[in-house]
């Protein structure tokens, strides 16, 4: 942990996942909102479980990360939702490849892996992801995807999107909380996404005290319900039972679900 018993004040960390890559973080009474989706369906993709996050009225909200570009974890709609007051951490380039950024916030804080920024009570730093960066599939690599880790009491590691990359452990070298992606939002997997198996070896290799699997079970095509639903519901559960062959603590939570951690 960082912090010790002695000089906190604040009531002990705690998360809540609105499903896909949404996440709420608190830590010393500050309150990280992660790639936030909170409406009910994005593009072609249905919202199938947990509470629509809009509905629940406004998020407390101190500063906002934001992965990548992909309009499943930048969603502009999402983030009008938000007071145009919050810090938004970005990507470097991020607003010059996507303008509408500039429209739904004035305080965009470009970052790239090795970054540090410190909002209220926490220090957030940036670190690398193996993933696509750009928003689109076309066009050049101007802007690259990020994970964060997020250092108050505890230590929070935010994946975003991302597959095990050789490094990784060196740029998150403990944490007590993972927060690791275990699927997709379709009945295929591709390039840049980690399965349970690859998410377990990198909660594994940098000894993440608690993992949480995220960006699965919430979002999927409109029309393809009955295509491999394994791929819907299992990848938390899948994660959660390898980890525990490996000898480390997972939970398993369902959109909305609230976990308190540190000790």
């Amino acid at each position: 942990m960082t912090g010790t018993a002695g000089d906190r004040d604040h009531p002990r960390p705690q998360l809540r996942w609105l499903g896909h890559a949404s996440a709420i973080i608190t830590d010393r009474g500050t309150t990280v909102l992660t790639d936030p989706v909170l409406t009910a369906r994005v593009a072609h993709l249905r919202r199938r479980r947990g509470p629509v996050p809009a509905d629940l009225g406004p998020l407390p909200t101190d500063v906002v990360v934001l992965s990548h570009l992909h309009a499943d974890h930048t969603h502009l709609p999402s983030l009008r939702t938000i007071g145009d007051d919050v810090p938004i951490v970005v990507p470097r380039h991020a607003p010059d490849v996507l303008p509408s950024l500039r429209t739904v916030g004035a305080r965009l804080i470009e970052v790239t892996a090795g970054d540090e920024v410190s909002i209220g009570g926490v220090m957030i730093r940036a670190v690398p992801a193996e993933h696509d960066g750009r928003r689109w599939r076309r066009g050049p690599h101007t802007t690259a995807a990020l994970g964060y880790v997020i250092v108050g009491d505890a230590t929070t590691y935010f994946a975003g999107d991302t597959d095990l990359y050789p490094d990784l452990a060196d740029w998150v070298p403990e944490s007590d909380l993972a927060l690791l992606p275990v699927g997709g939002w379709g009945p295929t997997l591709g390039a840049g996404h980690m399965d349970p198996a690859r998410a377990a070896a990198a909660a594994e290799s940098i000894g993440a005290r608690l993992t949480v699997p995220i960006h699965f079970g919430t979002l999927w095509p409109i029309g393809l319900d009955r295509v491999r639903p394994d791929r819907f519901y299992g990848p938390g559960a899948d994660f959660a039972r390898r980890a525990r062959e490996r000898g480390f603590a997972a939970t398993e939570l369902v959109p909305g679900d609230r976990l308190e951690t540190g000790s």
